[in-house]
């Protein structure tokens, strides 16, 4: 049983403290004076929908902030009284399934009131015991061996302690052992001899003559690269993403004329499933009735919600974000269009996670030239101390420590800057990349709706009278374009008039009682069908479909145009990479043609590189294509749609706030989801290639003229190993360059 501490601010300076007592992978929340804490600051909510053991709400404060929602799960999850929450922040919902069999509905909506005010002042939040299982198994003590053996031999040399040799020997003996089993496993395997049959002949020599400092300093550098390059590698075998697990455990469904809740696993294909407001749709299928506003942003990269009626198809994983749908069940699991992406991004090939570079190729082919010369060296002097000096120069060891030193620190470092590089494969790619490709919606652009424009239709009516009834009219909707005008207006220190009565119909507009008058706001098609004289449209061309029109008592008085904008670091990153030799920027989106050259066209990128209505097999088959052709390619996006072009391209890059798919298949995260960290990302990656380098050479050299003394004129193998491993620490501290420089690079260095 673990104990996980909460320390709560209460009004007004004292701090309480709740413990979460966790068993069986639930924990509770206890006052440590043995009473509730109830000492919170207001968060507003509303109960939506309750039935017995399930109840939803919805947070206002969701919407805006991602921490609030961030504590507020973690809280609701690790309840004990609870089974399943589902948060949607864009929906401003909250669905908690409680056991209902061990609290009562009132004393459960207490307790859950309690916890959403307790997320608002989370300040701590550290579990004390929190050990994973493969961290618990005990791991091989090589480090801690090897260090023993070298104490043991330097009291025993050096300051003449009389240790007996067998207590040296046998710590040296144990330590070795993972180097004869990775050296069998060369020969039994591989068919060829490796770096660790090199290491093991040279160990074994030294060990044999008496020489223990030696092998007992050869081991632990070889341990401290081991350790590092386990630490940078990420497993090769992917974790297994299951659809079903990110839309949640229940669903509703209408059988024999009833509801009931019943796991996802078990719908069945003839279910008819419910959906409310701030759900994710689970299934595909057609709509048997009812209306819904749907956001499938993550599924198709669209950024307007989209209405849908009786008759039409729904997909799994879309968002209701706003009306009530009864689906009957066409196919489920990985069987729906969301699934087969996955499966899809499951099949992509899966690349081997340990450096492959330039460095150790060099390493292990100068193993079987090293124990040529030392075995010749040995054949014409007879003397095993001068072939044990040459085995000892091996370049080897120096490469296999430096190079995954300078690896982890550019990862660390990378990480201090808010960029999750997940392995040293996807660094090593990241620094040879040469074609970039980016998904549009939610990627180059925002991913929701802003305000282009307000425009006054009416001279006797100011541009801010037209926005001021527009945000009277839509405040508290959750329609996107609602919420982007009551954000405009706020911007704009536009007051929020009172709104009396109104009616919503869904897809249309609203209606509502404002200042005494009759306010529409809608699309054209809403106000003609209420009456509304909208002659002044006459003389235009054609209307915008992104704008909704503002009337009062039956006359016409603006219109708003709205659009998903660019980010605004999208222009300058663009550019930034299209400077660089060699870089060359594509863009794929799901939207038409028109919308996707125009939007190419803004940032620079060509019409030839432009990919309008891609699904996502088209992605996936344009990456591979980019691929085929030789070149390296990173592909940039955020939704589910996006996560087979992601597991096929070299590097795979994504956001934070991306979803859970997209962000679990990316090898980079760029946790302050902006495009600059994908500029700063492949600085650093460039760098940690160009230390590579150096390090190579600051190994090599030395190396290479003391064995050119060793085969002419002999060396002693501990001054054999002094150089082998002064090489190897002056390597590895140039290697942490990049966690011990002050500067940080924002533009990219120029190609070499």
């Amino acid at each position: 049983m673990a104990k996980v501490t909460l320390k709560l601010p209460s009004p007004p300076t004292e701090i309480s403290q709740m413990t979460v007592v966790e068993g069986n992978g639930k924990v509770s929340l206890i006052d440590t004076n043995g009473h509730s804490q109830k000492q919170f600051p207001n968060v507003s909510y509303s109960i939506v929908h309750t039935t017995l053991g399930r109840l939803r709400f919805r947070v206002s404060r969701l919407r805006y902030d991602a921490d609030y929602a961030k504590r507020l799960e973690v809280l609701l999850t690790a309840d004990a009284l609870v089974k399943n929450v589902r948060i949607k922040p864009a929906a401003m919902s909250v669905a908690v399934t409680y056991k209902s069999d061990k609290v009562s509905d009132a004393k459960m909506r207490s307790h859950l009131h309690d916890l959403i005010q307790a997320a608002s002042e989370v300040v701590v939040l550290k579990n004390s015991t929190s050990i994973s299982e493969t961290e618990k198994e005990a791991s091989w003590p090589g480090l801690q061996l090897s260090a023993v053996a070298t104490t043991l031999a330097v009291l025993g040399g050096p300051l003449g302690l009389p240790i007996p040799p067998l207590i040296v020997v046998l710590p040296i003996a144990i330590a070795t052992l993972p180097v004869v089993q990775r050296a069998w496993s060369g020969i039994r395997v591989e068919r060829k001899f490796n770096i660790d049959f090199l290491d093991l002949m040279a160990i074994a020599i030294t060990t044999f003559q008496g020489q223990f400092l030696t092998p007992s300093l050869m081991l632990s550098l070889i341990e401290v690269g081991e350790n590092i390059r386990d630490r940078t590698a990420r497993s090769s075998a992917q974790q297994t993403l299951d659809l079903l697990s990110s839309l949640g455990q229940f669903v509703w469904v209408e059988r024999n004329g009833e509801k009931q809740q019943i796991p996802i696993q078990d719908v069945q294909r003839g279910d008819t499933v419910i959906v409310y407001p701030g759900e994710q749709v689970p299934i595909d299928g057609s709509i048997l009735r009812g209306k819904a506003l749907l956001d499938e942003q993550k599924l198709t990269g669209e950024s307007m919600p989209v209405l849908k009626k009786k008759g039409q198809p729904v997909f799994a994983s879309t968002l209701v974000r706003e009306g009530r749908i009864y689906i009957l069940t066409e196919r489920v699991g990985n069987d729906t269009r969301a699934g087969q992406s996955i499966k899809l991004m499951q099949e992509a090939p899966v690349h081997d996670t340990r450096m492959e570079n330039y460095a150790t190729k060099f390493a292990q082919k100068a193993v079987v030239p090293t124990l040529l010369l030392g075995g010749a060296v040995f054949a014409a002097t007879r003397n095993p101390s001068r072939a044990a000096s040459v085995l000892t120069l091996d370049f080897a060891t120096g490469i296999r420590v430096s190079v995954p030193t300078t690896v982890l620190a550019a990862l660390t470092y990378a990480a201090r800057r808010g960029i999750l590089i997940r392995s040293g494969r996807a660094l090593e790619q990241l620094a040879e990349v040469d074609t970039i490709v980016f998904d549009k919606t939610g990627t180059l652009t925002k991913g929701e709706v802003d305000v282009v424009s307000v425009e006054s239709l009416n001279p006797a009516t100011s541009r801010l009278r037209v926005l001021e009834l527009a945000a009277a009219a839509e405040q508290r909707l959750t329609h996107p374009v609602a919420e982007a005008i009551v954000r405009y207006a706020e911007a704009e220190q536009v007051a929020i008039l009172p709104r009396s009565k109104w009616d919503y119909q869904l897809g249309l507009g609203v209606q509502a009682l404002i200042d005494g008058e009759t306010v529409y706001v809608g699309s054209d098609r809403f106000l003609r069908s209420s009456g509304v004289d909208m002659a002044v449209l006459n003389g235009q061309q054609k209307s915008p479909n992104s704008a909704i029109y503002v009337a009062s008592n039956g006359q016409l008085q603006g219109i708003i145009k709205y659009s998903d904008l660019l980010r605004p670091e999208s222009r300058e990153v663009i550019r930034a990479l299209s400077t660089v030799e060699g870089v060359e920027i594509h863009m794929l989106t799901g939207d038409n043609q028109r919308t996707a050259t125009a939007v190419a066209a803004e940032l620079g990128i060509l019409p030839s590189a432009t990919h309008a209505e891609a699904f996502p097999e088209e992605k996936a088959t344009v990456v591979r294509q980019l691929h085929e052709q030789g070149k390296t390619v990173a592909f940039v996006g955020d939704g589910i749609n996006d996560s087979p072009a992601l597991a096929y391209a070299d590097v795979s890059v994504s956001f934070a706030n991306s979803s859970e798919i997209a962000r679990e298949t990316a090898d980079l995260v760029l946790m302050q989801n902006d495009l600059h960290g994908l500029l700063e990302a492949i600085a650093i990656a460039r760098q940690a290639k160009q230390l590579i380098r150096q390090n190579t050479g600051l190994v090599a050299v030395p190396n290479l003229g003391a064995l050119i003394i060793a085969v002419l004129f002999g060396l002693n193998p501990l001054a054999a190993t002094v150089v082998n491993n002064g090489s190897t620490v002056i390597a590895g501290v140039n290697g942490l360059r990049p966690i011990l420089k002050s500067r940080h690079h924002k533009t990219l260095p120029s190609a070499r």
